[in-house]
This record gives structure tokens, C-alpha cells and sequence, in this order.
């Protein structure tokens, strides 16, 4: 995940400042001056470190701020904000046309993920706002790109509008126009070619096909993982084309975050959205507040909730509630649990969202295998349809028909169903709202998310205290969620 090294780094100034009760300015000097030296690393643009640590230490150095009881907390406070700011202070929306279709231009380098942005960002509008959209395979120089396209778009059930390769990409995207206005799409995406670098062919092209289409948007999408390049490559595009955003790829991978920080600073266009990962499902709006608390090791509460909330079916959850307080929760339950998980995306990745958590020792060498929920997927599947709904029929003998039919160890079968009685137990105390007694009972058994997967690869979850309160925070929001949906029921 981007922006370790930068959340460690920046954590760390922060606690030596912190660790004070009063903030001197050599303090001050000192702290802005690790803060400089972790941005820079992290290959943040020069000019914005340079205007970052300005305007944090213009506002942090009066008497009012340093003099104060709560200086450290200011000062991290001014951090935060600058940080923010730095990234553009709040989501900035696709516009919109007042009349369809809505045509969003995709522009960028070649290997920066575009194709597969423009899939992404369709679906993405599909599914949350019950769109028609229509995508214009334009780019006819990359060696399988319109291929790419159509694989892409009857996955996802979407139109794709191609004239193949040996038709000029202006023609193209009159036609894909044309064919949009004829069935009625109400967003277009036109999927232009990308080149190695930037070159005059190019930007010919591009701005030709800008000016047949007007479109509402052009979104350059930067790969995050050429660090200031992907920040040159964004002023480079802006000064030929009207740039209205930008999407920033591949933030999950091995970069140091440094044009996230920089391209809003450098360029003036506002980061739209940002992909981490493969799936359709991983593309997400990019909150400069959330990000600048992530980076500052914070957490990202906000986008927890909404990743959870993201496939959370009321109908279901309602059964569920019913399930848990008749204490009849299942083995089907508990596998529909986990898959919910793993559509939420890493475990290592969740956790870090949780306030504090981002730093926490135990999360240092954390390396959850995703095997892991495999395992314990293909235990239950081993079960009969009898035995996943009454798990107290499982006996000695069951167990071990079910660790050979696992392929897992008998003493593997045996942990997973212990814990699946505390879970339940557990639950069965948060959706009454006994989050007292759910606590007493963790303390008594010593429950927590690491005995659930530990001793099964990639070295468990952390445990003790920390692993308690992530699985009390995990049944807290599960249990409010189903409250929820059964007040919202009652009033139906």
C-alpha cells in the first residue's frame, strides 16, 4: 500500500512533538524538518514541500499556537489541514451534463491503466447511479486495446462501440457518438490512445477528438508508481489539453505516494479518483481529508464504513439479526460473513483504517495470507447441509471426517469451530446491545481476530489487546448495522 514509509516517518515526528507539553521553536524546527525530509523521500514535487513546510510553519510559529497548552495538538492540526489542502480540501464530482449523454474523454500514457479505468469508472456509475453508459474503443495503436475494451465491457455488461483498427479514431468517436445519441446512453467514455511519452501526434489527435466531442470531462489517468514523473506527465497533458481531473492508478503498489501529494499542487487539477487493485469494484473517490489522515496514521473511519455498507443487503442482515438472537447463526452464516470480508478488500488494508492503528507495532510484520479464508471456506463446504446448520452435532469423529475431507489438520478443524462458538456467543451479546458483557466475555476468554486465523499461514493477526479491540470495533458496527435495518423495518 502506498504511503507506509511516509505514515511511519511522519507518525514518528509527530510523537516527538507530542511527547511534549510545551512546543518550543526549536521543536517546531526540528519537527518541520523531518517532515521536509519524509516528503522529499516519499518523492513529493520539490516546489510543494517547499510550500508545505512554509505555510505549516507560518501558521504553527505565533505565540498563540506555541505558548498554548494544547501546542502539540495544534500543530498536528495544521499538519493535517495543510496536508489536505495540498491535495485540494475536499472530493471534487464528475460534472455533468444538463442533457445526455454526459461524455467523459479518458486520456494518459500508455501502461497507466486507462482501458482498464475507463471499464472501472463506467461500472462504477452503472451500479451507484443506475447508469446507461456506452464506451468508444478509440485507441486503434495499442496491439489488442480495443480486444482489451470488449473483454472488459461483456463482463461488466456494458456496450462497447469499436470500427476496429484501420478506421481514423476521429471517425470512431463521431460514429460512437452517433450510435450513444440513438440508444439513448446517458454517459459515454471515449477510450483515446496513450503513447510512451508525450508527443505532438498525440496531442494532435487528442485535441481533435476533444473538439468533436465537447466533452464534459477529460480525465487524465497517472500511474502512481512513476512517482514525479506520473507529476510532469500531468503538467505535461494539462498545458495541451483542458484537463477537468485526474485518476490516479496503482496506488496499491510499490510507490511512495509522492503524486498523490503533488499533481493538485503542481498542475491545479483535482485528483477525481483513485484504483487499487484489479477488480471492477476498485476504483473509489479520492477525499483529500481522509487520504491526509491516513498518511498522518489516523485511520479512515469514513471509508471503512462505506466499504463495509458497500454489499450490505438490509434483507439479509434483518434475517441475520433474527439468527443471532434465537442464537441459531450458522455455519452458512459464517461463510457469507467471510466472503463479506474479502470483498472489503486486503485485511492488512482494513486495519490501517481503524484510528491508531496504521502504527501499530502489532501491524508492523502483519502479512495475512488470503489461503487462510480458503481454509476455512473448504472446512464447511466438508460439512453436510445438516451439520452447517446445527453446528452441535459436530462430535469428535465428524471433526476428523471433516479435516480429511479438508485436506486441513484435525487441530485446525478444531480452532475454527471453538471460535465460531465464542463469534457467536460474541455476536449474540452486540446485536442486544450488551457490548458490556461481549467485553467481559472477550476478557474472560481472551478472544480475538488473530486465534480465528492464527497458526493457519502468513503468521495469524496480532494478538492479544490489539486483535480485542478490532474485533469488538468489527461487532459494534455489525450490530448497529443490524439495528438499524430492523428499526427501518418496524417503520416500514
Amino acid at each position: 500500500m502506498a504511503f507506509e514509509n511516509l505514515t511511519e516517518r511522519l507518525s514518528k515526528a509527530m510523537k516527538n512533538l507530542t511527547g511534549r507539553g510545551r512546543v518550543s521553536e526549536e521543536d517546531l524546527h526540528a519537527t518541520m524538518r523531518e517532515i521536509r525530509l519524509a516528503l522529499l523521500e516519499a518523492d513529493v514535487n520539490y516546489g510543494t514541500v517547499k510550500r508545505f513546510v512554509a505555510n505549516v510553519r507560518g501558521k504553527a510559529s505565533g505565540a498563540d499556537i506555541l505558548e498554548g497548552l494544547d501546542a502539540p495538538q495544534q500543530v498536528v492540526k495544521i499538519v493535517n489541514e495543510e496536508l489536505t489542502k495540498m491535495m485540494g480540501d475536499e472530493a471534487v464530482p464528475l460534472n455533468k451534463s444538463p442533457q445526455i449523454p454526459t461524455i467523459i474523454m479518458m486520456a494518459g500514457l500508455q501502461g497507466a491503466g486507462k482501458t482498464t479505468t475507463v471499464a472501472k469508472l463506467a461500472y462504477k456509475l452503472k451500479q451507484e447511479n443506475k447508469a446507461r453508459p456506452l464506451l468508444i474503443a478509440a485507441d486503434i495503436y495499442r496491439p489488442a486495446a480495443i480486444d482489451q475494451l470488449e473483454i472488459l465491457g461483456k463482463d461488466l455488461d456494458i456496450p462497447v462501440f469499436s470500427l476496429g483498427t484501420d478506421t481514423d479514431p476521429r471517425d470512431i468517436v463521431r460514429a460512437g457518438l452517433e450510435e450513444a445519441k440513438q440508444h439513448r446512453n446517458d454517459y459515454v467514455f471515449i477510450d483515446t490512445a496513450g503513447r510512451l511519452q508525450i508527443d505532438e501526434v498525440l496531442m494532435q489527435e487528442l485535441k481533435d477528438i476533444a473538439e468533436i466531442a465537447h466533452p464534459d470531462e477529460i480525465l487524465l489517468t497517472v500511474d502512481a508508481m512513476t512517482g514525479q514523473n506520473a507529476t510532469e506527465t500531468a503538467k505535461g497533458f494539462s498545458e495541451s489539453l483542458d484537463l477537468t481531473g485526474v485518476v490516479l492508478t496503482k496506488l496499491d503498489g510499490d510507490t511512495r505516494g509522492g503524486a498523490a501529494l503533488s499533481i493538485r499542487d503542481v498542475t491545479g487539477k483535482p485528483i477525481k479518483f483513485v484504483g487499487q487493485g484489479e477488480k471492477p469494484t476498485d476504483l473509489d473517490v479520492f477525499y483529500p481529508d481522509r487520504m491526509a489522515s491516513r498518511i498522518l496514521g489516523m485511520g479512515d473511519m469514513l471509508t471503512l464504513i462505506e466499504k463495509a455498507q458497500k454489499d450490505f443487503d438490509e434483507a439479509a442482515a434483518e434475517k441475520q439479526l433474527e439468527k443471532l438472537r434465537e442464537n441459531t447463526f450458522d455455519f452458512n452464516d459464517f461463510v457469507a460473513q467471510l466472503k463479506q470480508v474479502q470483498n472489503m478488500g486486503p485485511m492488512e488494508d482494513i486495519l490501517k483504517m481503524i484510528p491508531g492503528m496504521a502504527n501499530n507495532p502489532a501491524l508492523a510484520n502483519l502479512n495475512v495470507d488470503e489461503k487462510q479464508f480458503i481454509h476455512l471456506e473448504a472446512i464447511v463446504q466438508s460439512m453436510t447441509p445438516a451439520e452447517r446448520e446445527d453446528p452441535d452435532l459436530i462430535n469428535p469423529s465428524r471433526r476428523r471426517r471433516l479435516a480429511a475431507g479438508s485436506g486441513r489438520p484435525i487441530v485446525e478443524v478444531n480452532r475454527m469451530i471453538k471460535q465460531f462458538d465464542q463469534m457467536r456467543k460474541m455476536m449474540g451479546q452486540a446485536t442486544n446491545g450488551n457490548f458490556g458483557g461481549m467485553e467481559k466475555m472477550m476478557g474472560a476468554t481472551g478472544m480475538d481476530m488473530s486465534s480465528m486465523m492464527n497458526g493457519m499461514g502468513g503468521g495469524g493477526l496480532p494478538q492479544g489487546n490489539f486483535g480485542q479491540k478490532v474485533q469488538k470495533f468489527a461487532m459494534k458496527q455489525m450490530a448497529r448495522k443490524l439495528q438499524k435495518a430492523k428499526k427501518k423495518r418496524k417503520r416500514k
